[in-house]
Order: structure tokens, then C-alpha cells, then sequence
């Protein structure tokens, strides 16, 4: 069915994931004949289309970004055409959905989440939905160095992209870091998208970091998971850590990450 309303950031948003996906798929990998005279790589509209069952028409407005409503099975008829990923396929459902997030506010953390922060000898920390640093303990701040952070700084994305602290902690795995936490921030941002809060972040992350808008426009999207990450710290020298994030039960927008140092014989 057809919305009359003008198109939104979101819709916009749903329409550059949709484009950035088809332009990474070729006929041969979804079993289509192959063609000459491409002009742009990828999937043409309309074998999107055709592979996923709805008419061209109908889809070039989603691409356009047009106020258009499809349907779950669309959705999913889509995700196969696209060979998308479950998460890919989770972000493609929460962008077609209906609805609009109230304007962004800064959370705050609760005093419960505090004291178990505090009580951590782990470096760890606290951030929001825009990855703001909203609390962090004495063991972080000895790796990472946020109290040297000014005021409008104290942004994770901003820390590690934008400064050459970061740069130099996290050595030849930067930009892999920088990459996967573009990539889990996208798919909040596009849920939010057009909130100021977000448009000024973005604005920020552009100017502070050459590589960011090349990391941007491939719309990959990715979810928090542990790992392990090897840092140059400038005193301490090389340290390993295993690094997890739990989500808070107040506000499932809070999520507090910790870094567990990794003995020598692990």
C-alpha cells in the first residue's frame, strides 16, 4: 500500500541499504545468465525484482526511498534475493517497520550499573545508544586515557576514529576495530536517522576521519560480540584482552563493556 506522507530519513535509509546490496551481488552468483555492458556492478533493479517476485515499479520506489509500506513477505522475498545475512535480514525488517523514534536524549546511567562498574578491577565502561561515554572506572581510564577526553569528545566513535591516541593503542588492527564498530553503529543510526544527535555525530566522525565515509557508504551492518583485541599501550607496553558487552536491564540502550586482561599462557 502507498503512503502519501513525504519520504523519510529511514526510508532513505532502507533504499541505500537495499542499493548498496544489489551493487555487490553479480548475475552469476544468484544463478542469472551473464550479461555484457554493464555500466555499474552489480544486480540490475530489475533482476532484483524478478528474483524476489514483486514488480520493478514497486521496487524502484523502495530504492528511491518513496513512502512505501512492504509487507513481511516482501521483506523476506527480498532478503533471499539479496542473499542476505540473518542479521542483513533483521536490519532490512527493522527499517521497513512503521513508526518514529521519539527526538534523542542522552541516558543516564543507573546507580546500580555505577556501583558495579566502579566495583570492577577490569578495565570497563559504559555507553549509550550514540556510543556515548557515559561512566567508565580507574582501570579504563589507565588504558584509554577518556578523562583527557574534552567534554564533547567523550563518544567512543569519536575517541577511536578520530584521535591518533587510538590509532597508535590499537596499531595495525585499527582499522578492523574502526570498521566493525562503524559497521554496529549503522545499524542503530539508521533507525534514527535524521535525529539531530545522530546528523551531528556523523558530521563530526566525517571530519575527524579520512577513512569513514568509505566505511559508510558499504551500509555493512554488525551486532556486539566478544573478541579479543591486542593494544600498544604507550607505558604498559603489549596487552591482550578479551572483551565482552552485556546490555543493561534499565535501559536496554546502555551496555557496559569489559576488557578482561589475558594471562601470557592462554
Amino acid at each position: 500500500m502507498l503512503d502519501e506522507n513525504p519520504s523519510g530519513p529511514k526510508q532513505r535509509e532502507l533504499g541505500d541499504f537495499l542499493r548498496a546490496r544489489r551493487s555487490r551481488l553479480s548475475p552469476e552468483s544468484v544463478g542469472l545468465p551473464h550479461r555484457r555492458q554493464r555500466r555499474t556492478p552489480g544486480l540490475r533493479r530489475e533482476e532484483v525484482a524478478e528474483l524476489a517476485g514483486i514488480g520493478v515499479d514497486w521496487y524502484i520506489r523502495l530504492e528511491q526511498g518513496r513512502p512505501v509500506t512492504p509487507s513481511a513477505a516482501t521483506i523476506d522475498a527480498l532478503a533471499r534475493a539479496l542473499r542476505l545475512t540473518a542479521l542483513e535480514h533483521d536490519h532490512l525488517r527493522a527499517l521497513a517497520g512503521g513508526g518514529r523514534h521519539r527526538p534523542f536524549q542522552p541516558e543516564i546511567a543507573p546507580p546500580s550499573l555505577l556501583r558495579l562498574l566502579q566495583s570492577l578491577a577490569q578495565p570497563a565502561y559504559v555507553v549509550g545508544r550514540r556510543r556515548d561515554l557515559l561512566a567508565w572506572n580507574v582501570a579504563a581510564d589507565a588504558i584509554f586515557g577518556f578523562e583527557e577526553l574534552a567534554a564533547d569528545e567523550r563518544n567512543i566513535l569519536i575517541a577511536v576514529l578520530t584521535h591518533p591516541r587510538s590509532r597508535a593503542l590499537f596499531g595495525d588492527g585499527w582499522a578492523n576495530e574502526a570498521q566493525r564498530m562503524v559497521a554496529q553503529f549503522r545499524a542503530t543510526h539508521d533507525l534514527w536517522a535524521g535525529d539531530p544527535a545522530f546528523t551531528a555525530l556523523l558530521r563530526r566522525l566525517r571530519e575527524g576521519c579520512p577513512e569513514f565515509d568509505g566505511w559508510w557508504e558499504r551500509h555493512d551492518v554488525g551486532r556486539s560480540a566478544s573478541g579479543r583485541k591486542t593494544l600498544h599501550h604507550p607505558t604498559k607496553g603489549l596487552i591482550a584482552f578479551d572483551h565482552t558487552s552485556f546490555q543493561a536491564n534499565d535501559d536496554p540502550g546502555l551496555k557496559l563493556v569489559i576488557y578482561t586482561p589475558v594471562r601470557e599462557d592462554a
